[in-house]
């Protein structure tokens, strides 16, 4: 049996409160309950549910969608709209950390963790073009939606460690800590590109949704030791930067990151 917080109200038809308005009240209440965690009613369901007119349910669901709540498009389901990973410039941060700091479960589904030769991601990492890689390539959730394609290229001797490591439900850089790699900083390129087929399976998007394509190299004294393309759903993840009077973040024509960072 479904919890009380989430079953529907009766409406109250004897009020001068008119029913959308009461519909909209309780609609928001079961949202805030996660009651639509799965998916979330269509219009025919709504008004069987709550035994009200099919213009009721509409302009409740407008008012919702008017707010950002609800996402919806014609021939498409409506969804709940998530909540977006927000994360700060200038900051060494995890994707891990980010995703449980807002109180999601976060897990990866592993689709190649080995080692291999990679002459693009070495030239990178200033090494020879036959040097042998650690290469992990994950998917990467929040809750049970893909948040982010993720491949990472590691020198055989700082990566040894995460091919043996449990990444379905840790941070990368957490088990290079244990492995004895603590980075120390990096560059990120960040723009934004239009996902091909592939990548929107990958991520459960469909055409309208853009995506953030984001090449990071981990340095350990200034020494390169990750090259990392993450492709992140543009409507779930945003980058935010602090800026004052006497201190300006920076923003950089678009270009190739170059090999020679830090």
């Amino acid at each position: 049996m479904a919890p009380r917080s989430h079953r529907a109200r009766v409406l109250n038809r004897r009020i001068p409160l008119p029913l959308w308005a009461q519909l909209l009240d309780d609609l928001v209440r079961r949202l805030e309950a996660n009651a639509f965690a799965k998916k979330f009613p269509s219009e025919h369901e709504l008004v069987a549910e709550y035994s009200v007119s099919r213009h009721t349910v509409r302009e409740a669901l407008r008012r919702l969608r008017e707010t950002g709540v609800l996402v919806s498009n014609r021939g498409r389901l409506t969804v709940v709209r998530q909540a977006s990973i927000e994360q700060p410039l200038g900051a060494m941060y995890s994707l891990f950390q980010a995703v449980e700091a807002r109180g999601m479960e976060q897990r990866s589904v592993v689709r190649a963790c080995d080692v291999r030769k990679d002459p693009a991601a070495a030239g990178v990492l200033q090494l020879p073009p036959d040097a042998p890689l650690v290469y992990v390539e994950r998917v990467r959730y929040a809750n049970e939606e893909p948040l982010a394609w993720d491949r990472t290229w590691l020198p055989l001797e700082v990566g040894t460690s995460l091919l043996t490591a449990d990444l379905t439900h840790s941070g990368l850089y957490d088990e290079l800590y244990r492995g004895g790699v603590a980075l120390t900083g990096g560059r990120e390129h960040i723009e934004a590109v239009v996902p091909g087929a592939k990548q929107r399976r990958l991520l459960g998007i469909g055409v309208d949704v853009a995506a953030l394509a984001i090449g990071r190299v981990g340095c350990m004294k200034n020494k390169p030791v990750e090259w990392r393309e993450t492709l992140v759903r543009g409507d779930r993840f945003s980058v935010t930067a602090q800026w004052s009077r006497t201190q300006a973040y920076r923003l950089d024509v678009a270009g190739t990151l170059p090999a020679d960072v830090l």
